[in-house]
């Protein structure tokens, strides 16, 4: 796909500009009451294919309207703090047609060391509001960018702020996960076994 030597400049250069777009990122208050659907994406991978899967809840029983799953040719090899450049098309694509109040993406937003993850991206892109939740930090996150919600890592993605993101988040918690994350996490691996 690339040299190595051409990646690293590249990565540089997108790393430039992660921190410029940081600062588009909106952290705004979100009425947990006013939000009536909320949706999960998350991404697998088996030989060079990516499969994403978004599902669409009732918030907040999460009782599920919609699954949207799709494959694509895997975009962009795995990079640490570069998630966005491997997961972006696939989620963007499993989620066309869908409408949402919330999006929890499998992936940092500000919880990030350039301020700019993952559920950032998609946020800023989509204009509508996302949650970043992630297993594990990265290292060199800065640490009033997240809470931990059960075993999740809770971040601002776009257009909500951190306290409604960590509301939302444990509203919707089962086995100390969000559920409409834990379903597409367990439909998109369901794609290829």
């Amino acid at each position: 796909m690339f040299q190595e030597d051409e990646l690293e400049v590249k990565l540089k250069r997108i790393s430039e500009l992660q921190v410029r777009l940081s600062y588009l990122i909106k952290e705004v208050p979100l009425r947990v009451e006013d939000v009536d659907l909320v949706a999960g994406v998350d991404v697998s991978y088996k030989n060079g294919t990516a499969f994403a899967v978004a599902v669409l809840c009732r918030f907040p029983g999460c009782e599920v309207e919609v699954e949207r799953r799709i494959s694509v040719e895997t975009p962009f090899p795995y990079v640490p703090t570069f998630f966005f450049l491997r997961e972006t098309r696939p989620i963007l694509l499993a989620l066309r047609g869908v409408d949402f109040d919330v999006l929890f993406v499998e992936g940092h937003g500000k919880a990030h060391p350039r301020g700019y993850g993952l559920a950032s991206h998609v946020g800023l892109l989509l204009n509508k509001p996302t949650v970043g939740i992630a297993k594990a930090l990265l290292k060199g996150t800065p640490p009033d960018t997240y809470r931990k919600v059960g075993k999740a890592y809770v971040s601002v993605g776009h257009l909500i702020d951190l306290d409604s993101a960590v509301e939302l988040t444990s509203l919707t918690l089962e086995n100390g996960y969000p559920i409409p994350l834990r379903l597409a996490d367990k439909l998109s691996k369901e794609e290829w076994t």
